[in-house]
């Protein structure tokens, strides 16, 4: 069992910068591949950002490649999603996620969620 809480959202303007943490219970995150979802009002949870378990191997779609930037601390059981450059329609519940096997933008991939943070950004 991974129990993940998600933090660190809240509101900003466009164009600035937010981090949000998940922080993962038990002594296995190292096994898992980490995720980062998200879900605005009235759309499908979409897939943000992705992490091997070494960290060695990050995956971003268009949408948010060059502004967001993920990372993994192991050793304190987090992973860390960075974003930058912040836009009206980045709005939504942010959500991260870990899969035993391997990152992957579907959602049925990964065994564990949080239960979500909110990212606002006014324009």
């Amino acid at each position: 069992q991974v129990q993940l809480v998600e933090s660190g959202g809240g509101l900003v303007q466009a164009g600035g910068s937010l981090r949000l943490s998940c922080a993962a219970s038990g002594r296995t995150f190292s096994s898992y591949a980490m995720g980062w979802f998200r879900q605005a009002p009235g759309k499908e949870r979409e897939f943000v950002a992705g992490i091997s378990w070494s960290g060695g191997s990050t995956y971003f779609p268009d949408s948010v490649k060059g502004r967001f930037t993920i990372s993994r601390d192991n050793a304190k059981n987090t992973v860390y999603l960075q974003m930058n450059s912040l836009k009206p329609e980045d709005t939504a519940v942010y959500y991260c996620a870990a899969a035993i096997k391997r990152v992957s933008e579907r959602l049925r991939a990964y065994d564990y969620w949080g239960q979500g943070t909110q990212v606002t950004v006014s324009s």
